[in-house]
């Protein structure tokens, strides 16, 4: 398999090196992480001479003895070298039962820095401060991005192809590798399955997968719609699944914090507050939702507004669905001091549409930038202050 260099992950690896906290390295199954750590471990052979880096994959049989957590904090501390620097890298170290014991106490003795990856179902966002009491920092990993798809397959030609390519393919590179639709699709559909039947039935105890598979199908129909979990028990209800609003909302949170979704709340532009009711949820990776669904209920401007949010939590925006009066704004993106509206559409050659699209954002009074971004194939435009962008040229990295 071939690999790619995630440059904005690695800096920012690079950037926290040695600093005190525990780094956790999380994201949906088949992401990468795996892959980030041993990209990681080469930078740091390279960067520093003084390296003393110990390494260990929990998942080869080799290392079974590592599986019982007193033997791994012994493996780990006799491995340590007065006047190095010393790196402790872990992968797959959820398979260590009471793992953090080992490394809670490997942190407190101040001799190495350390780098974890694992399972999304054992390494969820929610656990990591009860597993580390507050000390850990974590990198976010998520599929790869149109840029990083483009760079994968080697081509800048024909860009349009290859965006109509990415949407369908999706970023769980491990597909790329093989050479049909059926293939890639099928390789989609099992970690997808793994997901729902193996970590999160299993995690939570859950009776069986099925309702989880129900639930999980109705997000990635209904994705850049807002909802909530009400809304969601009665259309299960209504087509003859018994459920309720208080299932649908553990459920919603399960695959949440495994990264198979992500909720956006609501944001008020006009009265400068956040929103409690009715979220949107976007699906990690659209790949999935065409491997699953297929082409059913297809409404491409809701998967161009998916892929969009997806970019910016990449570029580390923190977002939000704008609401002003009775519109919607598509994203409110904020990061530190900077504030961005943005309206995502898919074909905005109709006068009407093209309207529909711009007047929320004109209703806006005050001077943040305000962006438009669909499937143009031209280059950057202005109109009336609005910076609209081609989608694929604004993945690639285009801002002008």
């Amino acid at each position: 398999m071939k690999i790619i260099e995630r440059a904005d992950y690695q800096n920012y690896l690079l950037s926290i090196k040695n600093t005190p906290d525990i780094k956790v390295i999380t994201g949906i199954r088949r992401a990468g992480k795996s892959e980030m750590m041993k990209s990681f471990l080469n930078h740091l052979k390279m960067s520093d001479a003084n390296a003393n880096i110990v390494y260990a994959d929990l998942s080869i049989l080799e290392n079974e003895p590592l599986l019982e957590y007193h033997n791994l904090y012994e493996w780990a501390k006799n491995r340590h070298q007065v006047g190095r620097n010393n790196y402790l890298l872990i992968d797959e170290v959820q398979l260590c039962k009471h793992f953090e014991l080992s490394i809670n106490s490997l942190h407190s003795l101040g001799i190495y820095d350390i780098y974890l990856t694992g399972s999304n179902a054992f390494l969820l966002s929610s656990d990591l401060a009860t597993l580390f009491t507050g000390r850990h920092i974590e990198i976010h990993v998520l599929p790869f991005s149109f840029k990083e798809y483009c760079a994968y397959f080697d081509s800048d030609n024909d860009l349009q192809t290859l965006f109509d390519q990415y949407v369908v393919d999706g970023g769980l590179s491990g597909s790329y590798v093989y050479g049909n639709e059926r293939g890639r699709k099928d390789y989609v559909k099992n970690v997808y399955h793994t997901i729902l039947r193996r970590d999160l039935t299993g995690k939570y105890h859950l009776p069986d997968s099925r309702m989880l598979e129900q639930v999980t199908e109705y997000m990635m129909d209904n994705i850049s719609n807002t909802t909530s979990p009400n809304n969601v028990s009665n259309c299960l209800s209504a087509n003859g699944t018994a459920t309720n609003h208080s299932t649908v909302g553990a459920y919603l949170k399960y695959l949440c914090d495994a990264f198979v979704l992500y909720k956006v709340s609501r944001y008020d532009i006009r009265g400068k507050k956040y929103l409690q009711s009715l979220d949107k949820y976007y699906l990690a990776d659209t790949g999935i939702r065409f491997a699953v669904l297929g082409k059913r209920n297809m409404d491409y401007g809701r998967v161009y507004e998916n892929i969009v949010a997806l970019e910016l939590l990449r570029r580390g925006y923190s977002i939000y669905v704008g609401k002003l009066y009775n519109k919607e704004i598509d994203f409110v993106a904020m990061r530190e001091n900077e504030k961005i509206y943005i309206q995502v559409s898919d074909d905005i050659g109709n006068p009407e549409t093209f309207q529909r699209e711009t007047d929320p954002l004109m209703k806006i009074r005050d001077a943040y930038p305000k962006i438009l971004i669909a499937r143009t194939r031209h280059e950057f435009y202005d109109y009336q202050g609005i910076k609209i962008f081609d989608l694929a040229l604004w993945l690639k990295g285009a801002d002008s």
